[in-house]
C-alpha cells in the first residue's frame, strides 16, 4: 500500500491537499516552481526522492496546456509500475489518451474529479475515481486520508474506468451551476421586493429544517454576513470549462439538460450587464473555491479574469 507520494502542483488546493495526506500519515514531496512553497528544485528531484518500487505522482495542476505538460514530462521520468494520478479538471477523453501514452511505458494512470476547494483541508475532499480496479485499491490509503470522515462510499467513488473521473467531475460541476444559479436568483428577487426588509436572515433560516439546505446555502449565507449587498465584487463570472463540457454531453447524448444550460448561458450574460444574481454565483465561487472575482467598479469590456481558475 502506499505511504508516500509525489504531489505536483502546490496552489490554493494542492498545499491544503499536501496537508491533509500529512496528518492522514501519507508522506508527501511536492513539487511546485514557486521554490518558497516547493519541497523539491523539479520534476527529476521529485521522483528520487520517492521509494523505488510503485512511485505515485499525484498531478495537481490547471487543466489543459500545464497538465499535459507535467504529464509528459513524468512519462520520461517514471517507469514499469509506477502511477501517474491527475486531480485536476481535465476533460475526461484527455485521460484516455494520456492512458494509452503512459502504458506504453508500463506505468499507469488513475483521473480523480476532486471537490471541496479551499474548505478541502478541514472538511476533507469528496473524491470521483477513473481507473484499473488495482491501481486504485493501491491507492486507497491516500484517498482515505483525503477524503471526508465517515462512510467511505459517502465521500468517495470508483465511478468507472479511466475517464470516469473526470466525467462524473464534470456532470458535479454541472449541477453546481445549476445550484448556484437558483440560490442566485432566489436571492435577486428577495433584495427587489421591499417587503423583505433582511435578506440575508430570510436565507439563514433557510439553513435549518428546509428542504433548500445546503453548503452551498450556508456559503451563500456567509457571503451576505461579509458583504450585504455584495457591492465589493463585480458581477462578472467566470466559467471554467466543465458547465461546457456537460452540455455538449448532454447535446451528444440526447440528454436534456434546461436548468444547466441556463445557468451556463446566465455566466455569459453577466459579462455584459450588472446583475445582482451573478454578483452572487461570484461570491459563491470565491467562498467555497477560492475564485479569483473582480472588485467593484469600472472593467475594461470583454476583459478576462484575474487568474486561470482553479
Amino acid at each position: 500500500m502506499v505511504s508516500h507520494i509525489g504531489l505536483v502542483g502546490l496552489g490554493k488546493m494542492g498545499n491544503n491537499m499536501r496537508e491533509r495526506l500529512r496528518h492522514g500519515g501519507i508522506e508527501v514531496t511536492g513539487y511546485d516552481p514557486r521554490p518558497e512553497v516547493s519541497d523539491v528544485a523539479s520534476l527529476a528531484d521529485l521522483v528520487a526522492a520517492l521509494p523505488a518500487g510503485r512511485r505515485v505522482v499525484w498531478v495537481m495542476v490547471p487543466a489543459g496546456d500545464p497538465t499535459r505538460g507535467v504529464v509528459q514530462e513524468l512519462g520520461a521520468l517514471l517507469g514499469e509500475g509506477d502511477v501517474v494520478v491527475e486531480g485536476g479538471n481535465s476533460h475526461y477523453p484527455e485521460d484516455q489518451a494520456r492512458a494509452a501514452e503512459l502504458a506504453e511505458h508500463g506505468i499507469g494512470y488513475v483521473d480523480v474529479g476532486v471537490s471541496g476547494g479551499v474548505w478541502g483541508l478541514a472538511n476533507g475532499y469528496g473524491l470521483m475515481v477513473g481507473g484499473d480496479a488495482a491501481q486504485v485499491a493501491h491507492l486507497m490509503p491516500v484517498f482515505d486520508a483525503l477524503r471526508p470522515e465517515g462512510p467511505r462510499e459517502e465521500g468517495f467513488v470508483h465511478a468507472g474506468e479511466v475517464g470516469a473521473g473526470h466525467f462524473a467531475k464534470m456532470v458535479h460541476n454541472g449541477i453546481e451551476y445549476g445550484l448556484m444559479q437558483a440560490y442566485a436568483e432566489g436571492y435577486e428577487l428577495l433584495a427587489a421586493k421591499d417587503i423583505v426588509t433582511d435578506v440575508h436572515g430570510t436565507m439563514k433560516a433557510w439553513t435549518r429544517g428546509t428542504v433548500v439546505r445546503s453548503w452551498l446555502l450556508d456559503l451563500m449565507v456567509k457571503a451576505l454576513e461579509e458583504d450585504p449587498s455584495l457591492t465589493a465584487i463585480d458581477d462578472w463570472v467566470d466559467d471554467s470549462g466543465e458547465g461546457r463540457w456537460t452540455v455538449d454531453e448532454a447535446i451528444d447524448n440526447a440528454v436534456p439538460l434546461p436548468v444547466i444550460s441556463a445557468a451556463l448561458f446566465a455566466r455569459f450574460s453577466s459579462r455584459q450587464t450588472e446583475s445582482p444574481a451573478m454578483k452572487a454565483v461570484a461570491a459563491l465561487r470565491q467562498q467555497f473555491g477560492g475564485h479569483a472575482v473582480r472588485p467593484a467598479g469600472p472593467a475594461s469590456p470583454g476583459a478576462g479574469p484575474l487568474e486561470p481558475p482553479a
